[in-house]
């Protein structure tokens, strides 16, 4: 397991993932897998990365568990972006001289 960007892109790129998420550089990921295969490399860039997601993976699964609460809060985010666009439509109508439009 070795950085080549240019003959080994996808061994590369999962280096640069798994050094991302867990914080441990490149070149010691590298020494840490002398000898070891792909295999051992990717199972543990697989365990990194769900380890990682897992907070992520962990809130959605219990907004989605309480969808009266999951209702109100995309209910309150669609109110919130409502009253953001509208002063954002004032201030456009006024800087071009327009008239709003009436509902």
């Amino acid at each position: 397991v070795r950085f080549d960007e240019k003959d080994k892109p996808g061994i590369s790129n999962l280096l640069t993932i798994h050094s991302s998420l867990s914080g441990r550089s490149i070149s010691a990921l590298e020494s840490e897998f002398v000898g070891k295969g792909y295999g051992d490399f990717k199972s543990e860039v697989a365990e990194v990365v769900t380890s990682y997601f897992e907070p992520v993976r962990s809130k959605t699964m219990e907004l989605l568990a309480d969808e009266s609460s999951l209702l109100r809060i995309l209910n309150e985010g669609s109110q919130k972006a409502r009253d953001v666009a509208s002063v954002t439509l004032q201030n456009t109508y006024s800087a071009l001289g327009l008239v709003p439009k009436n509902k």
